[in-house]
């Protein structure tokens, strides 16, 4: 089955502060995402010439109060999975916890054993919604 990097996710609390920083490093605004309806902005930025190696920085508009800390700063690291659902049975029957199962066909979460959160993304479009992952509950954090 193929696994394919996609990024890794950072909260940051002063977004054009963070951006600057990624920027004397020499990473460059690739794709931006505003979504009112969950009041947070993402900005992937990248190396030039690496648009396949971003970091993803999540900016709350309503603040964060766990920031900063050490613990809230990273996100997590997301792959794209050839089947969201092969993978997260695999994982499953292996002892590994499914945090936010794949109810929409698209994307799930899980935990590793030093507790760093990885987010599965289905490749391509959603499958269809299954059983049993449509009637599983979340569990934890992701």
């Amino acid at each position: 089955m193929k696994v394919k990097y996609l990024h890794t996710m950072v909260r940051v609390l002063d977004l054009e502060k963070s951006m600057k920083f990624y920027e004397l490093l020499g990473l460059k605004e690739i794709r931006r995402i505003e979504n009112e309806k969950g009041r947070f902005t993402l900005v992937f930025m990248a190396p030039e010439g690496q648009p396949e190696c971003p970091v993803e920085l999540t900016y709350n508009w309503d603040g964060d109060s766990g920031l900063p800390s050490d613990s809230r700063h990273f996100g997590h690291l997301a792959y794209e999975v050839e089947d969201i659902y092969v993978l997260c049975q695999k994982l499953m029957d292996n002892g590994v916890t499914i945090n936010r199962p794949p109810r929409d066909g698209h994307m799930a979460f899980v935990r590793s054993p030093d507790n760093v959160s990885i987010e599965l993304l289905q490749a391509g479009p959603a499958k269809a919604p299954a059983e049993p992952w449509v009637s599983m509950e979340n569990h934890g954090t992701w």
